[in-house]
């Protein structure tokens, strides 16, 4: 038995789990009031829960900020809701996958003279092989964890000034798959053998792990940062996966998943309803919060990814 699960194993509980199954039939929390004139950033807005929530915000009222890779697509959707809604909708495009791309989006952002009311970070893909970017990264790592934290840290001068701002990371049960926590010594999945479920789990692992030190680091500037779980809903997410893959993801995912609409309405609630004010560093399955895994609540576990980022970064000419 190796050191981690002697760690987790005492302290992982079966209502946890019956929690978890429990909140997957609870429709979310709505919140009905406008957010007229307020700047709202969102990353992959093209399609699934991104969409949704760009339309949901931009129909209450919202100055949007899209953040995609795709110009045409980014330019249809961006086109379709400033028609339909009347709102301002920009787009900024950006590959998620590349350090570069991600410190241009945190440069951008940054410059805006407009508070950043709520930040969605929502691009995210789903891999059954290990892929790599540009920067020698795996992909599935760098979506999840890095950009998220990466654009968050950047604009901590802003929300310093600002003194205000929701940050809202789109995570996933999935997490629950790296059950005994992040092997840092194999963040990338260099040498164990690549599982697109275990990899899935470990970046959301990683993603709200982060959140426990920026929830930290940012509270004094008045900004909060939650994790959610988007629910069980049809999304395009794994598209470019095998034939089984796909296969699996029509007849029994899409089968028993509900619309990104219940997303959306989840995320507006998040981050329009001043029943959440100063809620922070908490995780909620929609809107319902829920108890983290023992490994996602570990606050040295946290720490030490931290540094053990600090460094991967350090080596690639980034400063976290």
């Amino acid at each position: 038995m190796n050191a981690a699960v002697r760690k987790y194993w005492p302290q992982y509980k079966w209502s946890n789990v019956f929690a978890m199954i429990k909140n997957m039939r609870r429709p979310p929390r709505r919140h009905t009031g406008s957010f007229g004139g307020e700047l709202v950033v969102i990353t992959g807005t093209t399609s699934g829960i991104g969409y949704h929530t760009a339309r949901k915000y931009a129909a209450m009222g919202a100055h949007l900020v899209m953040i995609n890779r795709n110009p045409e697509k980014s330019e249809a959707v961006r086109q379709e809701i400033a028609a339909e809604f009347g709102t301002p909708v920009e787009c900024f495009i950006a590959d998620l996958a590349l350090l570069e791309d991600i410190q241009r989006v945190g440069q951008y952002l940054l410059s805006l003279a407009e508070p950043i009311r709520v930040l969605i970070h929502n691009a995210g893909v789903h891999l059954e092989s290990r892929q790599e970017t540009a920067d020698g990264l795996e992909v599935n790592f760098v979506l999840h964890y890095l950009g998220p934290l990466l654009i968050t840290r950047m604009l901590t001068p802003k929300y310093q000034r600002d003194r205000t701002g929701r940050v809202i990371f789109v995570s996933s049960e999935a997490y629950r798959f790296a059950v005994w926590g992040l092997d840092l010594d194999d963040l990338q999945w260099q040498r164990r053998r690549y599982s697109g479920l275990k990899a899935y789990g470990a970046g959301k692992l990683a993603q709200i792990q982060s959140i426990h030190v920026l929830a930290d680091e940012l509270a004094p500037y008045g900004i909060t940062l939650n994790a959610m779980h988007p629910g069980v809903v049809r999304t395009e997410s794994g598209r470019d996966n095998g034939p089984l893959y796909q296969w699996y993801k029509r007849t029994i995912i899409d089968k028993y998943s509900g619309t990104p609409d219940i997303s959306a309405e989840a995320l507006y609630y998040l981050g329009a309803s001043p029943e959440v004010t100063d809620t922070s560093d908490r995780f909620f399955h929609l809107t319902t919060e829920e108890e983290l895994t023992p490994p996602a609540r570990d606050l040295e576990a946290a720490e030490a990814l931290w540094e053990r980022t600090r460094e991967l970064l350090q080596e690639k000419g980034v400063a976290l």
